[in-house]
């Protein structure tokens, strides 16, 4: 971490001491066994990282540490602070009480079901009501308040919302101010680096126009996202400063040549297919952790394991299943698959480039989350 955690904080679910791990959508910190939850939830609910353990760029966890501190917690239990929820029995979970139910149903709640979170008044277009949120949205990421941002972000704001009036992007408003944080917090939410605005330009022109260099760098570091991590995970190395993967590793010697069923994929197909590894590795990854971090202890359990990729009700029964085979890979055979993954993203960029080969940027939102690519 950037700093050493302070005595004071305390997991965001049961207000246990020293949390060590962070939900990164959510801007809280929680317990180990509240994050157990978590994970059994899935990415587009919850994206979980170590503090400690995990490899954090540095302004993504400044940014889960500034909405920590400002209070982003609030967001998600806005209901809970008032008075009458004491009375009415609702509360939430303490330290004392059990994973299950007791904590793994709050925690379910507070963020699969949002039952706490501020709700606006009713209305009969509910496509009004975002793109108000939306618009809303993209005046606010030009300022420094993230709270805000998240608040409209957890009522159902766009984070690629194309402005017809402006002509862009909360991105390019956010890049163009040089909000760094602001920028990692939409990109979580799924904003696309790689997105042009009326005139063909994107928030990475935005940034290095305004001087924002720093801004730009980490702007190409999100849009190449999944293939520098799918080639971590398979190297244990990621690329320099300014060349990634794609053009600067040649595949061919990893792989001689991509399957013919993997080839045949449309661009969208084959778009799902690399997210849905990408979410592999990241549960992958994020057990070797949990189980390192763990040392054996009872939250070590049947309870607490997570053998295969939740089910994300965004997505058809035939890709959920499909992504829940991904776990009956052994190493070598998961390794085999990414190198086709990497493989067959080259050779498409080269030719016809994907539309969304610039990163997996789940957007966990009021029940209509989705990972976009």
């Amino acid at each position: 971490m950037s700093k050493r955690l302070r005595s004071s904080e305390v997991c965001a679910d049961c207000s246990g001491p020293d949390p060590s791990w962070a939900s990164v959508n959510r801007g809280t910190f929680i317990c180990d066994e509240c994050c157990s939850v978590h994970r059994s939830l899935g990415r587009h609910i919850s994206q979980v990282r170590h503090l400690k353990h995990t490899p954090w760029p540095p302004t993504l966890l400044q940014m889960v540490e500034t909405l920590y501190n400002n209070g982003a917690n609030s967001i998600w239990e806005h209901s809970l602070l008032d008075p009458a929820s004491i009375m009415s029995g609702r509360r939430k979970a303490n330290p004392q009480d059990k994973v299950h139910p007791n904590k793994a149903e709050f925690i379910r709640a507070k963020y699969q079901m949002l039952a706490f979170v501020h709700r606006l008044p009713c209305r009969d277009d509910d496509s009004v009501t975002a793109k108000d949120l939306s618009k809303q949205l993209h005046s606010s990421v030009r300022t420094g308040n993230l709270e805000t941002c998240l608040r409209l972000l957890s009522l159902g704001a766009q984070a690629n919302f194309f402005h017809p009036e402006k002509g862009n992007t909360p991105l390019h408003v956010a890049s163009k101010a040089g909000q760094i944080l602001q920028a990692e917090l939409l990109a979580v939410y799924g904003a696309d680096p790689g997105t042009q605005d009326s005139s063909g330009k994107t928030p990475v022109d935005y940034a290095r126009q305004g001087g924002h260099h720093e801004l730009a760098e980490r702007l190409v570091e999100i849009q190449y996202e999944l293939t520098d991590r799918l080639a971590f995970y398979l190297c244990g190395r990621k690329p320099g400063d300014s060349v990634h993967f794609l053009s600067s590793l040649d595949l061919s010697e990893l792989a001689k040549a991509a399957k013919k069923k993997l080839q045949s994929l449309s661009n969208h197909l084959f778009e799902e297919l690399a997210m849905d590894v990408y979410d592999e590795v990241d549960r992958r990854e994020t057990d070797a952790v949990w189980l390192a971090t763990q040392n054996h202890s009872t939250l070590v359990t049947e309870t607490t394991v997570v053998p295969f990729l939740p089910v994300n009700p965004e997505y058809s029964s035939t890709r959920n299943q499909g992504r829940q085979k991904l776990a009956r890979f052994n190493a070598h055979e998961f390794a085999t698959l990414v190198i086709d993954i990497l493989s067959d993203a080259k050779r498409r960029q080269q030719g016809s480039p994907l539309s969304g080969s610039k990163g997996p940027r789940p957007r966990p939102g009021p029940q209509r989350s989705s990972a976009n690519i």
